[in-house]
């Protein structure tokens, strides 16, 4: 319905703005991460929105990136989480952070925001599960299967200093798997 919105910010009562568009003021419910990054009170923005609507209330919700937008929409699919703990999430972690929760599914990490707990935050992990990569560019996503990746944690966590580490990584081929690379880089560590 209502897909973007552009003017000048009136006034800023987290997680609440006005913005002014052409004289109409617009209450725009908006996650921190989307506050922090708004210019000061007077100025020229652009937000992205979601409308929700309900029984008792038009909420218009207002987000810097496409990818909080989508995040959140995601967010509102899921059975239990309404706009409110949707924003939330957004509020608690980054887009980045909540991508690499589920493709970790590490429920710890959404238990920290106010409200999740841990059924909650257990069900976001499974509804959401291969949603989230497409709201991010390649490069920030985690590289699920990356043995030399596996290998340099594993050589850093036995004590081997980064120096140690990266060299035991150059004698390794590059098509090695985790559980050999390991074994190998440990060899050649105990000859050095």
């Amino acid at each position: 319905m209502i897909g973007r919105l552009t003017g000048t910010l009136a006034e800023k009562n987290p997680p609440q703005i006005l913005l002014d568009v052409n004289g109409v003021g617009y209450e725009v419910d908006v996650p921190m991460s989307t506050f922090y990054n708004l210019p000061a009170t007077g100025e020229k923005t652009s937000l992205l929105t979601h409308l929700a609507i309900r029984e008792d209330a038009h909420i218009l919700f207002g987000f810097g990136t496409e990818a909080e937008r989508f995040a959140f929409r995601q967010l509102l699919k899921i059975s239990g989480v309404g706009a409110r703990t949707a924003l939330s999430v957004l509020s608690g972690l980054s887009v980045a952070d909540l991508a690499h929760a589920v493709a970790m599914q590490e429920a710890g990490r959404l238990t920290k925001v106010p409200g999740i707990g841990k059924k909650t935050a257990e069900r976001l992990l499974l509804e959401l599960k291969g949603k989230l990569a497409d709201a991010l560019p390649a490069a920030s996503m985690p590289q699920l299967e990356d043995p030399h990746h596996d290998i340099l944690n594993a050589l850093l966590a036995l004590g081997y200093n980064d120096r140690e580490a990266q060299a035991a990584m150059k004698a390794l081929p590059a098509d090695i798997g985790t559980s050999d690379g390991i074994r190998q880089a440990l060899k050649h560590l105990s000859k050095a």
